[in-house]
C-alpha cells in the first residue's frame, strides 16, 4: 500500500499525520472512492481527521469556540451575530474568512437550521438543513437534508447520541454507515481554564469542514434555551 502525503491541503487541510492512527488504521474503513464534499473537496482528507473541539475561549473575539488540529493549531472558528433578530453563527476559516452562515428558521417545533455558503442567507446559497428527528427526545438523534434533497422522504445524514455526554456519532444517510464520530477529551489545560472541550474524528474523505458545521448546530440545539422548544 502507497504511503499518504500529509503535505498541507489547500482551505486548512491539515498538515500533519495523525499518529494515533497507526496501529488503529485497520480499525477504519477504506477511503471512499469518490470524497464526500458538502462545503469543498478541499476539505477531504485520504486520512481520518482528529479535530478537537474547545467551546469556551478566552476573548469575545475569538469567536464562540474554536476547532484546533491535535497540535493546538486553530482550524476554524464559530462567531455569533451580536443584537440579531435572528439566531446567526458563521464558520470561520483559519484566516478568517466566513465559510458558513447558520441560521435558525424562527417559529419551527423542529429546531431546524438552515446553512449557506460564505457569509450569504438566500435560498440559491443553501447547503443543507438539520432538524430534530422528533419533537420530545431522551437522546440526541437529528436528521440532515442537502439542499437537493427538497422532498426529505430520507435524511442524506443523521446524527445519533448523547450530547451530555459529547458522544455522538455521524452516519450517512438512514443507514449504519459511519462518517464521524465526537468524544469527550479531557486536558490538564481545559480543566485550569474552564474549558469543554472534546475531539471529533473524521472518517477518510469525509468533508471535516462539514462535519464541524453538524457540531455546531449539535451546541446549538442542545444548549440554548435550556432546551426548550
Amino acid at each position: 500500500m502507497a504511503e499518504t502525503s500529509y503535505g498541507g491541503g489547500a482551505g486548512g487541510a491539515p498538515a500533519f499525520p495523525n499518529p494515533a492512527y497507526g496501529a488503529a488504521a485497520a480499525a477504519y474503513p477504506p477511503p471512499v472512492v469518490n470524497p464526500l464534499a458538502v462545503v469543498g473537496p478541499q476539505f477531504c482528507a485520504p486520512y481520518p481527521v482528529d479535530l478537537v473541539i474547545v467551546r469556551k475561549l478566552l476573548t469575545l473575539s475569538e469567536g464562540n469556540f474554536g476547532v484546533t488540529d491535535v497540535n493546538g493549531n486553530i482550524m476554524f472558528r464559530v462567531k455569533g451575530k451580536l443584537f440579531s433578530l435572528r439566531d446567526r453563527r458563521i464558520l470561520l476559516d483559519a484566516a478568517g474568512n466566513p465559510l458558513l452562515t447558520f441560521q435558525q428558521k424562527i417559529l419551527t417545533a423542529h429546531r431546524r437550521w438552515k446553512v449557506f455558503r460564505g457569509d450569504a442567507s438566500d435560498d440559491k446559497n443553501l447547503l443543507f438543513s438539520v432538524k430534530k428527528s422528533s419533537l420530545i427526545q431522551f437522546k440526541t438523534k437529528l436528521d440532515v437534508f442537502l439542499a437537493s434533497n427538497t422532498k426529505e422522504d430520507v435524511c442524506d445524514f443523521k446524527i445519533e447520541g448523547s450530547w451530555f455526554e459529547r458522544s455522538c456519532t455521524v452516519y450517512a444517510g438512514d443507514s449504519s454507515t459511519i462518517v464521524a464520530q465526537m468524544h469527550k477529551k479531557h486536558s490538564v489545560q481545559s480543566v485550569l481554564l474552564g474549558k469543554d472541550t472534546f475531539a471529533v474524528t473524521v472518517y477518510p474523505n469525509v468533508d471535516y469542514a462539514f462535519i464541524v458545521a453538524l457540531v455546531v448546530i449539535l451546541e446549538e440545539i442542545n444548549e440554548d434555551r435550556d432546551g426548550e422548544d
